[in-house]
């Protein structure tokens, strides 16, 4: 069962995270505003250059068409960089263990998921990838998307404060991302962990003799430290190894462990503070915080309810509370990095981190899960103004039709896209040829790897047995769906707003704590009973069963 100890580490963890990303987002006001700072004189003349290179005008401004377009544009480009350097890893250089081409399939799966922020992984990195894949395949798209995540949500910020002309300007809200918020935290962090004897080498795989005569072992060594460091930093969660930070040389102590656990926190947290801060009230910020991390303890708590034995395949290491915490925490903050085995995990378990991906808002990835947040805040305006009677308004604006149309729809595109494919996949028998099992636990598999998919989140029960030709082309469809559908048409909503009429007063107060408490109820009855019927089917009934045989 839980003890005071899993308490304690969870108070300590999430109120440091707090506090620091309180702190934080204060350079990232600093950042997306353009004021001026002391490290301009850093920063600003490699910004320069890149603008000069790249010829984009720092001085446009951008409406949401213009500002998806352009983001849509830069992240294909990128995808397709990827997919040729993964296609071709066999002719490149730093491929000092002979590596062999990625396949076409796997080759189409991993770009797609790298760049849409998921990270899924249909294969073992360690033993697929070369030093060149994993750094300008795999890394580079590991900023560059929570880049973009980051972009959308200053994006969304700004039309629904409704301060500024338009959306910003997409080139240069992803420049200062990288170069002013990504590049120097993940740099820190990578030092820190080297500190902590995370490997970071190029030198290619040790080989060990060992005390069996004649026998030896590989360590596979690589960029390890660097590529821990972004993955958990921009919510990324894909690893260097297939058994990803459960493995001792990415994840060596609990030192590690809590340490890496911050990390995937910190910029979803920061960003929640930063939308009071643009707003020009911290009660409003306050609200996304506090709703947030409610639905974040909601999970942990259910999570932990069958913690009392270390299962087999669960990293004892770090205990199984420990593991739970973790597994919850990734895919509430749809990171999607796993210490742990899922198949080890009790069905409750797997039931909390699949709410976390339903809700998407818990507090959910860089950016995106604050863009989540603000279209259940839409829609619980919309839902509060028609019992009060009152035309819905939000940070004094009216919400309109088209508003809420949209939020809608948004709304209802993440179930579409993970239950679609999740029936298809069992009509033609796809889970068979990946080796999946029957019943509520195949089930449960093949649901949760769309709804990974989906939410961007990356973690699943496949792994590389999912490297066919089905699950990499249909989960890459997913997981680009998943991205940029709802950030569409959230930047649609902002365009909208963000040159709308502002009144000094308004009707409802979505600074309270009434609300707030509105706001968590209408976020879990929304997301949770759409999925209902399909939780039913798959960990619900796994739970039932296991409880009506004594586990």
């Amino acid at each position: 069962m839980i003890t005071p100890g899993d308490v304690f580490v969870i108070l300590v963890t999430s109120g440091s995270v707090l506090l620091i990303a309180w702190f934080f987002s204060r350079y990232l006001l600093a950042v997306f505003s353009n004021k001026r700072t002391r490290l301009d004189r850093v920063f600003g003349p490699v910004e320069t250059v890149i603008y000069r290179i790249a010829g984009v005008n720092p001085y446009e401004e951008m409406g949401w068409k213009s500002y998806l377009k352009a983001l849509l544009y830069l992240n294909a480009f990128e995808a397709i960089i990827a997919f040729l350097i993964l296609m071709f890893q066999g002719s490149l250089p730093l491929n000092p263990m002979h590596f062999p081409d990625v396949s076409w399939s796997l080759s189409f799966n991993t770009a797609l998921s790298f760049s849409s922020n998921t990270n899924l992984q249909h294969y073992n990195g360690g033993s697929t990838l070369s030093y060149l894949s994993q750094m300008a395949s795999i890394q580079f798209l590991q900023f560059t998307s929570a880049a973009t995540g980051l972009c959308v949500a200053v994006a969304v910020f700004r039309g629904i404060i409704g301060k500024t002309r338009g959306l910003g300007n997409f080139y240069v809200d992803y420049t200062r991302s990288i170069v002013r918020v990504l590049i120097p935290l993940s740099g820190i962090a990578a030092l820190i962990l080297v500190f902590l004897s995370v490997p970071q080498s190029l030198n290619g795989y040790a080989i060990l003799h060992t005390l069996q005569a004649g026998a030896s072992e590989v360590v596979k060594v690589g960029p390890i430290a660097s590529l821990d460091a972004i993955m958990q930093l921009g919510t990324n969660g894909g690893g260097y190894f297939g058994t990803n930070a459960a493995n001792p040389l990415a994840n060596p102590n609990q030192v590690t462990n809590l340490f890496l656990l911050g990390l995937m926190m910190l910029l979803p947290t920061s960003v929640l503070f930063l939308f009071g801060r643009m707003a020009g009230s911290m009660k409003e910020g306050r609200t996304l915080i506090i709703a947030s991390y409610s639905l974040y303890f909601i999970d942990i708590a259910i999570a932990l309810i069958p913690v009392t034995q270390i299962a087999a395949g669960m990293e004892v290491r770090f205990g199984s509370a420990s593991s739970v915490i973790w597994t919850v925490t990734s895919t509430s903050f749809t990171t999607g990095s796993m210490n742990g085995n899922l198949s080890a995990y009790d069905p409750l378990v797997i039931l909390a981190a699949m709410f976390g991906m339903i809700i998407q808002a818990t507090p959910g990835g860089i950016g995106v899960g604050a863009m989540y947040m603000l279209m259940y805040v839409i829609m619980a305006v919309f839902i509060v103004g028609l019992m009060a009677g009152r035309t819905p308004e939000y940070l004094g604006t009216k919400i309109n039709a088209s508003d809420v149309r949209l939020a809608v729809i948004a709304f209802l595109s993440h179930p579409i896209i993970i239950l679609v494919p999740t029936v298809i996949a069992f009509a033609i028998g796809a889970q068979r040829a990946a080796g999946l099992g029957t019943g509520p636990i195949g089930f449960t598999e093949v649901f949760y790897e769309f709804t990974s998919a989906a939410a961007n989140n990356g973690s699943d029960f496949l792994g590389s047995s999912g490297n066919t030709v089905f699950f990499n082309v249909s989960t890459g469809i997913v997981m680009w769906l998943g991205r940029f559908v709802p950030i569409a048409i959230m930047l649609a909503i902002a365009g909208n707003m963000v040159q709308r009429k502002r009144y000094a007063s308004e009707a409802l107060r979505t600074d309270s704590l009434t609300f707030t408490a509105v706001l968590i109820v209408a976020i879990f009855i929304l997301a949770v009973l759409t999925f209902f019927p399909f939780l039913t089917l798959g960990p619900i009934l796994s739970y039932l069963e296991g409880f009506k045989n004594g586990f």
